[in-house]
């Protein structure tokens, strides 16, 4: 135990025999997580919704979905290697403003953001199943069983630790890319031998008299889910054997492999389904299986869809218990969420709050389209912010050299990401009241951990003192 002063004639004793995070990722397994982590649930659930508002164009929307996730990647490369630790968004938040309330949401935004993908993803993995297995006499109830099941398997596999967490990642990558080499493939060969309708991926179909850019902006706020992902990655740097070094070569080459992918799927699955069909039900990419290799077993494609949303569910619980872990040792959560399991050596307390949290919104929520969009929404702003923080914490210099990305990059990444997460969009307003409800237990949680920090007299931790503490004060 160590004495650390906290205020005028306030001591407060801390832990010090808390057992670290493994090391355990290098440039491959970064890759593997990052591209696992963005490609899955969007892509194989939201491509017919997406078809559903600009009708053929159905790429277009994921383009530019991924300029925007670029334009931000810039900023987080910045700064995860000027600050290559736990935490993310939130301690980039806490080094450039120092307002601890504004910490916590935005801690509380990202963690809500993986906690709704990873119910996105257990969601659309019974829908899946129940397609592929011909179980629709389940109904609802049976979908949602199965959800929460899966669901808990997740934390499972969770708590056995980063090592055997990363270790699925790669398995379940590799069936989920596949999956969509599968589809690519489909869509060659049947434009090759002239079956399907090419033209259509020329066709626009704007939704109502919206038009063509209010169309595509809509389409996009929902497509950016399909992108998002990348940012769990930063959440992982306490992990990575060498986060300054690699990170920007990997997070870059990320991006646009998942970027190619997607415009490549989106063709192949308008050239053979036609965009009114594909928006119908949570399962698209089967109708294009079934339209352009009617001789391909379906339960075997069924079969890998869920496997390419389990890594969905999979990464994102992982990065939200990692954040919840990293933000409890900032004293912005209370400290029992930052427990390390003796054994297994992962935050067990974290990993069993944010699967109440999924179970919640797997139960009361439950519809793809919903908690994709909140996804997107939550992380739209998460992301705005960040853009301002990474010229904010220009003026605070560190002794290590690190990525720097160009000034006007940050400035435009915050003006689209701000414009996108606005009701103009066309949003479904129920995106807003989830967000809103969940933004709102943040709240109540700040003040009950206001509370505790005030009874045992303790403060949030400023970064740089957890840096000393836990690092040896080496960035």
């Amino acid at each position: 135990m160590t004495d650390v002063p906290i205020e005028q004639g306030v001591i407060a004793t801390l832990p010090t025999a808390e057992p670290s995070l493994h090391r355990v990722m290098g440039p491959w397994l970064l890759l593997l997580f990052i591209v696992g982590d963005i490609l899955g649930t969007g892509i194989y659930a939201l491509t017919g919704q997406v078809a559903k508002q600009v009708g053929g164009v159905v790429w277009l929307p994921f383009l530019v979905a991924f300029a925007v996730a670029l334009v931000t990647a810039f900023s987080y490369l910045e700064l995860v290697t000027k600050y290559p630790r736990a935490a993310g968004a939130a301690l980039y938040t806490h080094r450039a403003f120092g307002i601890h309330f504004i910490t916590f949401l935005v801690a509380f935004a990202v963690m809500c953001s993986g906690i709704t993908s990873a119910s996105t993803a257990s969601r659309a993995f019974a829908a899946n199943m129940v397609a592929s297995f011909g179980l629709g006499d389940l109904g609802a109830a049976g979908v949602t069983a199965i959800a929460l099941g899966f669901m808990a398997l997740v934390a499972i596999v969770n708590f056995r630790g980063v090592g055997e967490s990363v270790k699925a990642n790669v398995v379940l990558t590799l069936v989920e890319l596949t999956g969509l080499l599968i589809i690519i493939m489909i869509g060659l060969w049947a434009i090759g031998v002239g079956q399907g309708d090419v033209s259509r991926i020329t066709q626009f179909q704007p939704v109502g008299d919206r038009g063509v850019f209010w169309s595509v902006i809509g389409a996009t706020t929902l497509a950016f889910f399909a992108m998002v992902g990348f940012e769990d990655s930063v959440n992982m740097a306490e992990e990575c054997k060498d986060p300054c070094r690699h990170f920007p070569k990997v997070l870059l080459a990320g991006l646009v492999i998942t970027g190619v992918i997607y415009v490549l799927v989106s063709i192949s699955a308008v050239t053979l389904v036609a965009p009114d069909q594909l928006g119908e039900g949570e399962t698209p990419l089967l109708k294009v299986v079934q339209a352009g290799a009617p001789g391909f077993p379906l339960w075997i494609f069924g079969f890998i869809t869920m496997f390419a949303v389990a890594n969905s569910a999979l990464i994102n619980m992982l990065m939200a218990s990692r954040l919840v872990y990293g933000m409890s040792r900032e004293r912005v959560l209370p400290s029992a969420l930052g427990k390390v399991h003796a054994t297994r050596r992962s935050p067990y307390i974290a990993i069993g709050f944010t699967t109440l949290l999924a179970f919640a919104l797997i139960s009361f929520v439950g519809q793809v389209p919903a908690l994709g969009g909140t996804t997107a929404l939550l992380l739209l702003c998460v992301f705005t912010v960040v853009n301002v923080a990474v010229l904010v914490l220009r003026r605070d210099p560190v002794e290590h050299k690190h990525f720097r990305t160009p000034t006007f990059l940050p400035v435009i990444g915050a003006l689209t990401c701000a414009f996108l997460a606005g009701p103009w969009t066309g949003r479904d307003p129920a995106q807003y009241r989830i967000a809103g409800i969940l933004i709102g237990v943040g709240v109540l949680l700040w003040f009950v951990t206001v509370l505790v920090n005030r009874s045992g007299a303790l403060r949030p931790e400023d970064p740089a003192e957890h840096a000393e503490r836990h690092t040896g004060g080496v960035n």
